[in-house]
């Protein structure tokens, strides 16, 4: 991976979100930031046809943070690092759709915590590790601080635990089974 910006530059740019890109986005009539052209004006700015930009849902809070994100994404330190468009696509639909259905936008903001966690997804997205971070701890770090990978792994324990009550309950039954049949012999 290629060294990204100091993750305190990207922190403090995502604190300093200005109140435009956190008005109410418009869905139907309502609102009245156009996320969508944001996300236009974004693909077009580094070098991707407007045309190319992803649809960004419905969802209020959905949309706010890919403002929130674009705000960020529209930085010096992303148009060197030149991300190409599919990149792009994906971390404005999936990666921010995780993060909008983990917290409010108003959190990743105000919250150290979650800022960091929006921080470094999005640095993690684009291929990158914060400058002065190896690979291992940029990804041991976003671990830590990530709501959706906590939700992850728990739902990967319970699974696990899923399936491991099966296998010990089927060993029962088939231990019943011959000791049933044993007894039947005898």
């Amino acid at each position: 991976m290629t060294s990204g910006p100091p993750l305190e530059r990207v922190m403090r740019r995502l604190a300093e979100t200005p109140d435009d890109f956190l008005a109410e986005p418009r869905i139907g009539e309502a609102g009245e930031l156009v996320t969508a052209a944001l996300v236009g004006d974004l693909f077009h700015a580094l070098g991707h046809a407007p045309a190319d930009a992803p649809l960004v849902g419905h969802d209020r809070n959905r949309l706010q943070l890919t403002a929130v994100a674009v705000w960020l994404l529209a930085d010096e330190w992303v148009a060197a690092a030149a991300p190409d468009r599919a990149t792009l696509a994906a971390l404005l639909s999936e990666r921010i759709g995780d993060l909008s259905a983990s917290g409010r936008v108003d959190q990743f903001v105000g919250d150290v915590e979650r800022r960091e966690e929006l921080a470094r997804t999005l640095i993690a997205a684009l291929g990158l590790v914060p400058a002065g971070e190896s690979e291992a701890q940029a990804a041991d770090r976003l671990s830590a601080v990530s709501v959706v990978e906590r939700r992850r792994l728990l739902r990967a324990s319970q699974e696990a635990e899923e399936r491991a009550r099966a296998v010990r309950e089927a060993l029962i039954r088939k231990a019943a089974e011959e000791s049933a049949d044993k007894y039947t012999r005898e």
